[in-house]
């Protein structure tokens, strides 16, 4: 049966009031590994917790029932979700990925692509030409979109991506880890897989790690499931809880955070210590529009480039206050990263070059904290961060 509550109510409430055994108001935690067989050969619903749990059942079904999917697959981690995609894909077949794609997820590729498990092309997805010629020679079998991407903030058309590659008879795989089911709902543009790194948004108060794969067919969620099953990648049932309890307030939260980086992003943008800003919700930004049309919002992650070079990027990451260095993103504190020596890190400088991921290049994880107070933090880290000529010029 269809779900007519809008995502809102859904993440709120889905599952509440429906405990069978007490009456529990909030879906209870079930850590038990093993469940009792009612005889000989009578396996209840559940026997085993790597096959199935409760807990994450009932995240599974509201991350589907919030995506628009048939079925969910709650796995351990981000990059785990992306490897179940990927075991989809037979020797020879190819995955047409980003180039500016996040660091894990390229090392991911290039060394599965190593191991001969399948063929990967790294390409600007939003170069029709290129896009069209990776589709048309090969063997290609997934399109992996990344939109958002991380960390440069490029968009991509979903829908007009998806119809290139269901005609070149390619599945598509959308990572939604930036924006969320509140912001953007890639199954109904035309994905067949939605991908996520629960421990971002979804979870939103940085204290499990974990990821999910919604499916738009039901066929193909039993699929992973099983295969998950198989690799014992499903997800563990505390994190599961801690997940699902955090995605009661995601509307909210999201709302609040990608309202105060519209914030610091037009703040930043006329500061003259910043060379360049990217963030989607800025209209001069290249991909504004498309963002406008297939997103609900504009999000709570950007990304900035410093003038000068690593003494300048140091002094800002050493000065901030409330904004905190570190890797991850999607919780409600705020974060700065250096994508070049962190979340990319591993990723070849010849690839990081050709994406544009430079030196000075910083991102953003705003949450949500004051508006003013984040601003005045950056101001005082970006005053801290300037070079004596500047200081002078000044």
């Amino acid at each position: 049966m269809t779900d007519t509550r809008s995502p809102q109510t859904i993440a709120a409430a889905n599952g509440v009031g429906e405990d069978a055994a007490f009456g529990a108001v909030a879906p209870p935690i079930y850590l038990a590994s093993s469940y009792k067989f009612e005889g000989f050969e009578q396996p209840g619903a559940y026997d085993y917790s790597r096959t199935r749990n409760p807990t994450r059942d009932q995240l599974a079904d509201t991350l589907a029932k919030l995506e628009g999917g048939a079925g969910a697959v709650v796995v351990s981690s981000g990059m785990a979700a992306i490897d179940l995609i990927l075991s989809r894909l037979e020797p020879g077949e190819r995955v047409v990925a980003p180039h500016d794609c996040y660091g894990g997820t390229h090392r991911l590729l290039s060394l599965r692509a190593a191991k001969g498990q399948f063929e990967v092309v790294f390409i600007d997805q939003n170069d029709a030409a290129v896009l069209d010629m990776a589709l048309t020679t090969g063997r290609p079998k997934l399109v992996l979109m990344e939109t958002p991407s991380n960390p440069l903030m490029r968009v991509v058309d979903i829908a007009a991506v998806a119809r290139r590659a269901k005609a070149a008879g390619a599945a598509v795989a959308v990572d939604n880890t930036f924006l969320s089911p509140a912001l953007q709902q890639p199954i109904k543009l035309g994905a067949d897989f939605v991908i996520h790194s629960t421990t971002k948004y979804l979870n939103g108060h940085s204290d499990i790690v974990g990821g999910a794969v919604i499916a738009a067919n039901a066929g193909d969620a039993a699929a992973l499931a099983a295969w998950a099953n198989v690799t014992g990648v499903t997800g563990a049932p505390f994190d599961a809880y801690q997940t699902l309890r955090g995605m009661r307030t995601l509307f909210p939260r999201v709302e609040t955070q990608q309202r105060n980086a519209g914030a610091v992003a037009a703040f930043l943008d006329a500061q003259p210590q910043v060379k360049a800003v990217h963030y989607p919700g800025l209209p001069s930004h290249p991909s504004h529009e498309t963002a406008r049309t297939q997103q609900r919002g504009f999000g709570a992650m950007l990304s900035f480039e410093l003038r000068g070079g690593l003494e300048e990027v140091r002094r800002f990451v050493n000065a901030v206050r409330i904004f905190t260095l570190a890797e991850s993103l999607g919780g409600i504190e705020s974060l700065v990263a250096h994508p070049a020596t962190m979340t990319h890190a591993n990723m070849d400088p010849q690839a990081r070059r050709t994406a544009g991921i430079t030196d000075t290049l910083l991102r953003l994880s705003v949450g949500l904290e004051s508006e003013g107070d984040l601003l005045g933090d950056l101001a005082q880290a970006l005053r801290c961060a300037e070079s004596e000529a500047e200081a002078w010029a000044r």
